[in-house]
């Protein structure tokens, strides 16, 4: 009677932490958002930064340097990838996009034509919750779910990028995707580009970017946008004659990793 009650007790214990686990959920969350300015000076985006800097999470490149980071969103597909990766060709010019399950499992021969024109996918989980409001556990099947979609017709086989839903965050948000061996990558440029019943022309999308554009942006783009797909081989080769450069994410990380003499060797 008392080893049944002794192995009840200890059930009810291991029940009562593997519930607790499952329960972790993150507090309250941030929305992300930057004070945009007319200098062409990277915007400020207040409490937001040491909380980044504790977590080696980006949204610019600091470095002073006129580099410049091209990132895309992808939810769904709209027809404009394709000519958005022909334009990238062109023009040599390296980005990366973030991609949900959904997009994967729709459209895989783009997701694999991303990898093969050697542009890198980043993760943007795969069902596109607010990572504020889910738990520990879920946060961590909605990353490796969607890791493991890519790997299955890309030849990337792991995702080190992330950029949250939604472009929700908090503190327990950034951790958890630390432990996970994830980055957290926000943008210090964008606009409202992905209504795609409230597109403006190729020329409101130059000129969002061009007003906004200053050293070391990470740009925000949807492909579903048509003004996006219309405007960007204008953007690429405006910031060309500006003095850009356009870089990958992995080429940021390795600047702050090594000191800057040997980086520019």
């Amino acid at each position: 009677m008392r080893k049944n009650m002794l192995l009840t007790s200890w059930m009810i214990i291991f029940l009562f932490i593997s519930m607790s686990y499952e329960q972790i959920q993150a507090s309250s969350g941030f929305g992300w958002g930057y004070k945009k300015n007319a200098n062409h000076e990277v915007p400020e985006v207040g409490k937001y930064k040491a909380l980044l800097e504790k977590y080696g999470a980006y949204y610019v490149d600091h470095s002073g340097e006129k580099n410049v980071y091209l990132t895309f969103d992808n939810g769904y597909e709209q027809g404009y990838t394709d000519n958005v990766l022909t334009v990238l060709e062109k023009q040599s010019v390296p980005a990366t996009f973030f991609v949900t399950g959904h997009y994967v499992k729709s459209e895989p021969d783009l997701v694999k034509k991303m990898v093969d024109n050697g542009h890198m996918i980043g993760n943007h989980s795969y069902h596109h919750p607010d990572f504020t409001t889910i738990s520990q556990r879920s946060m961590k099947e909605e990353l490796e779910s969607l890791e493991a979609a890519v790997a299955d017709v890309s030849d990337q086989k792991e995702l080190k990028f992330m950029r949250p839903p939604k472009g929700t965050f908090n503190e327990e948000t950034l951790k958890w995707s630390n432990e996970l061996g994830y980055t957290h990558v926000f943008w210090s440029l964008a606009f409202s580009d992905w209504n795609t019943d409230k597109q403006k022309g190729g020329q409101y999308a130059f000129d969002q970017v061009i007003k906004q554009i200053h050293p070391g942006a990470i740009i925000l783009l949807h492909t579903v946008s048509e003004d996006n797909a219309e405007a960007l081989e204008d953007i690429i080769v405006e910031l060309k004659e500006q003095g850009y450069h356009f870089k990958s994410l992995d080429d940021l990380i390795l600047q702050d990793q090594l000191p800057k003499g040997i980086y520019h060797l």
